[in-house]
């Protein structure tokens, strides 16, 4: 019946906003059944329920509560709001016409599981005019005897400008005729600093952290000063020329030959950059979006292996309307089926009828998140609190995953971390992410995969740095269970306050998530100041304070009984307040670069899930817990 809810949610808003009601409630519940485990588990008899029963009436908790401890006010009133929210649920259910099926696209969980797709594309199809009309820019004499050209390639989201770029950045020509060479992708939060940043750090692999602009561009200038280099600026949306212009000071001390290639899907950011005519994008060919079809469904550049898929998937190709990201993802989707009754059932979806217009997403690409299985879809869309080009590492999505119970295995056998990484490697086999062009080890998600995110995740997820300085706090979701914020490089101290307080005022948060704060940009908030306000998050699950100027943590930490992942890298920490033994829930405490943490609780030992233990560069350590030994 959730099937059929999730498909027609986009064409009906009386269901959208049952699902998204539905959504909120078992994130409540959740929250009830894991307090009365965790009771349960650390009650002084250590009597456990071997099995939290399913939840299907309030008659559930009466067996269950052990007779050591009594449900107080405050827990009892939230079991009656749930059990009143599910019957409403109920009710609502049947007034919206939703089918229930026993098969349909439930079939297509179960197949095979799906193998790794290839991280670069070993072809690019359909654009081998498109290269070589760049290269002859890139290579020709009469652009290599100007000073330096600006080179735009313009497109519509998904249609391939990045592969492009890629691929020309990789050329073995290329490769040969400029020296040195750097990648840096720009996004719509356009930072001169960060992008200056970005490009000095791949030319001299030096740590610029904390540099202010002045010095940066004059060591960008003088790294590139007589040279002939090639700069990729890919995604590049401000329309602002004065940022322009400054951005593009240091590079004029180039050689002449020297190029820097522009992606943008803007015509007036490409138009206000290009030296040279922008070089445009148009969509692939019909045979040439087949056979990128193809290669991500079957492995092969036709349909020679199998003829019996043939008319379906060139109906599929169709409606990819010539877009490389639509067939890609719809190709990945389907990889793990060759089940004829399944690729119609993708061809006859509902969702090809949504207009992009009104959802604001590529149809092909909500309909290869539909297709998610739903362990798969729920992790997808916690993904929508990292910002567009975040870069990050697999083992610590997983971790997040795993503290947020994304990761629960009906094999015992299996472990959490392996289980987590076969879904990372599932999505990233549906090109779902890609792997970074600069780091092997990172991942990020394309610009309109970062928009279905945050289209599924609704107002669960958020970033706060969209929120911040300006937009008024009360348009913050107040049911949001995600909050992340990636700090600018000058944002202030009241910013950082700012985001403390009004992310604490969400009762309901699981995640305090901040991402990429470099040292310089640490906040000098007093630990009164901030961590008063923790213990108001009773469901907090993922907690980082990396890099922030703390000195100590409140006895209150250890009240945050649901805590399983906790971040302390890179502050200022002696050591953890015994009451953090408490943190029964604990999976992942992270205290990486504490240099000045002196000891660990005695009784850490009591952590029995922790699971991961970072002490890397906590070099004033003076030993482990007798217990830990």
């Amino acid at each position: 019946m959730l099937d059929n809810a999730e498909e027609k949610q986009y064409t009906d808003t009386d269901v959208k906003e049952w699902l998204d009601d539905l959504r909120h409630l078992i994130y409540d519940v959740d929250d009830i059944v894991d307090e009365l485990t965790t009771e349960a588990s650390t009650a002084e008899n250590k009597a456990r329920p071997s099995k939290v029963p399913k939840l299907t009436s309030s008659a559930w908790i009466t067996p269950f509560i052990p007779r050591y401890f009594q449900i107080d006010s405050r827990l009892r009133s939230k079991i009656k709001e749930v059990t009143d929210g599910l019957n409403d649920i109920l009710t609502r259910k049947g007034q919206l016409n939703l089918k229930e099926t026993a098969d349909g696209r439930s079939r297509m969980k179960t197949v095979v599981e799906a193998p790794t797709s290839v991280l670069t594309e070993p072809h690019v199809y359909g654009r081998e005019k498109d290269k070589e009309a760049v290269l002859e820019l890139l290579l020709g004499e009469k652009c290599s005897e100007a000073g330096v050209s600006v080179i735009s390639i313009l497109g519509m989201g998904g249609i391939g400008k990045t592969t492009l770029a890629q691929f020309l950045f990789n050329d073995e020509k290329v490769q040969n005729f400029f020296d040195p060479k750097a990648w840096a992708c720009v996004s719509e939060a356009f930072d001169v600093d960060r992008v200056t940043k970005a490009i000095l750090q791949s030319l001299t692999h030096e740590n610029c952290d904390g540099k202010d602009r002045n010095w940066l561009q004059v060591k960008l200038k003088e790294r590139l000063n007589g040279k002939k280099f090639l700069v990729v600026l890919d995604d590049l949306w401000n329309e602002n020329y004065q940022d322009w212009t400054i951005l593009l000071a240091p590079f004029l001390a180039g050689a002449p030959g020297s190029k820097i290639i522009i992606t943008t899907r803007n015509e007036k950011v490409s138009l206000m950059t290009s030296t040279i005519q922008p070089h445009r994008l148009q969509v692939l060919s019909k045979d040439d979006c087949l056979s990128l079809f193809t290669q991500h469904a079957l492995g092969a550049s036709d349909f020679s292996a199998d003829r019996t898929l043939q008319d379906i998937g060139e109906k599929i190709v169709e409606k990819c309307q010539g877009l490389p990201l639509a067939a890609k993802t719809l190709g990945g989707l389907l990889r793990i089926t060759r089940d004829r009754a399944e690729w119609e059932e993708v061809l006859k979806s509902k969702i090809w009828d949504i207009s992009e217009k009104s959802s604001r997403i590529l149809p092909a690409l909500m309909l290869s998140y539909h297709h998610l299985p739903s362990h798969l879809k729920r992790c997808f869309a916690y993904c929508s609190i990292f910002p567009k080009d975040y870069e990050f590492k697999e083992k610590h999505l997983v971790l997040l995953w795993m503290a947020e119970g994304l990761i629960q295995s009906q094999d015992g056998d299996k472990q959490m971390e392996d289980l987590g990484s076969k879904y990372f490697r599932d999505l990233l086999s549906r090109s779902f992410f890609n792997q970074s062009s600069m780091k092997k080890s990172r991942f990020v998600m394309h610009d309109l995969i970062n928009d279905l995110a945050q289209r599924v995740a609704g107002d669960i997820c958020f970033r706060m740095e969209d929120r911040i300085g300006g937009s008024d706090g009360s348009r913050l979701p107040k049911k949001a269970r995600h909050s992340s914020y990636l700090a600018a490089k000058y944002d202030s101290t009241e910013k950082f306050k700012a985001f403390f307080e009004v992310s604490f005022e969400l009762k309901c948060l699981r995640t305090f998530l901040p991402l990429m704060l470099p040292r310089h940009c640490r906040c000098y908030l007093t630990h009164n100041v901030s961590l008063q306000l923790l213990p108001k998050l009773l469901c907090l699950r993922v907690l980082s304070l990396s890099r922030y100027c703390i000195v100590e943590l409140p006895d209150s930490i250890g009240d945050l009984k649901h805590l399983r992942y906790f971040d302390l890298s890179y502050t200022q920490i002696k050591g953890l307040p015994e009451s953090a033994t408490t943190l029964y829930n604990l999976q992942t405490l992270i205290l990486k670069d504490c240099f000045y943490l002196k000891e660990l609780p005695s009784k850490l030992g009591n952590l029995v899930n922790l699971r991961h233990l970072n002490i890397l560069n906590a070099k004033t350590l003076e030993g482990m817990p007798p217990q830990i030994e």
